[in-house]
């Protein structure tokens, strides 16, 4: 028998949490049928709802079903490494709670791993229901990703997974602290398998991801996985040395052949202010790497655990 473990990062979802359990358990003909036994695992990311309740009720009724509760809230990335640190199935699936992930792709998913596939991954084919700017957004990163990082990143993408416990113990050997989980999928590889789905709105409550924060998590993944904008800041930083220096020589002659003075106080200030905005735009870049670098070296646990069930 084999045994499927369910890892489902929550933050604020009280409403969603049996809808969730209702809806996967649809699939339990299905398991016994393939001999595959169920752990369920939900992650409370700090909510400040009555999430952490509404998994112990189901705990109370399913001793299939279990929590880890976290101290605060760390973020979705760190919700699922405890989860797939904390779960011990041979396969393992991430989901989201709101049911934009439908549960009925398992059976699916389970039936695509059994063909030699060591995960099996899932992307949207359409947006429908998202935000126009939000989405053309997220194409233009996933283009850019691709030409500026050797990490495969696919263009609407989920975080849900289907994974085998080899895939599962390469990913926990990753134990960086800024961690962007779609590069990561690409980074370690394994033979993968893509399903393909129409967007799903979500089934309760409202999404957590503002148009900043997914600006913010994008730069985490430029950040973590291409040193291109490093590149890009040296490059600048050399054509404007040799702009420069083309300058200093320009006025040199027109001063020895017209004598005329140096002129043109507002292009000057101008051009100040542009070399100056180069400059600070290339210390910015700098500093996102320099700062991850300094939260990598201090070694502060990903998560902590408040509880666990």
């Amino acid at each position: 028998m084999s045994l499927l473990s369910v890892i489902v990062p929550c933050y604020n979802e009280e409403e969603s949490v049996e809808l969730f359990y209702t809806e996967l358990m649809k699939n339990d003909s299905f398991f016994h049928g393939e001999n595959i036994e169920l752990e369920l695992l939900y992650v409370d990311d700090g909510s400040g709802d009555r999430t952490a309740e509404e998994v112990k009720k189901l705990i109370k009724k399913d001793n299939r079903v279990h929590l880890v509760s976290f101290s605060r809230n760390f973020g979705k990335e760190a919700a699922m490494y405890a989860g797939l640190e904390n779960v011990k199935g041979d396969y393992v699936v991430l989901m989201d709670v709101d049911l934009q992930d439908p549960p009925s792709l398992l059976p699916e998913m389970i039936s695509c791993m059994k063909q030699g596939y060591d995960s099996v991954a899932t992307r949207r084919v359409s947006r429908k229901g998202e935000p126009p700017i939000r989405s053309f957004f997220a194409r233009i990163f996933y283009r850019l990703m691709k030409k500026i990082s050797k990490t495969e990143m696919m263009d609407g993408a989920r975080d849900y997974r289907l994974m085998t416990r080899q895939m599962v113990d390469a990913i926990l050997s990753m134990q960086e602290y800024n961690r962007f989980t779609k590069g990561i999928f690409g980074w370690v590889g394994f033979r993968t398998k893509w399903l393909e789905y129409e967007n799903i709105e979500r089934a309760k409550g409202e999404t957590k991801w503002s148009f900043w924060k997914l600006l913010v998590y994008s730069i985490e993944g430029i950040t973590a996985f291409s040193t291109v904008p490093l590149l890009l800041a040296s490059v600048l930083g050399v054509l404007f040395c040799l702009l420069a220096f083309v300058m200093i020589l320009f006025v040199i002659i027109r001063k020895l052949i017209f004598g005329d003075p140096v002129s043109g106080w507002a292009s000057q200030v101008c051009i100040m202010l542009l070399i100056g905005g180069v400059q600070f735009f290339c210390t910015g870049i700098l500093g996102q790497y320099l700062a991850k670098t300094y939260m990598e070296v201090k070694k502060r646990p990903i998560y902590l655990v408040k509880e666990k069930i």
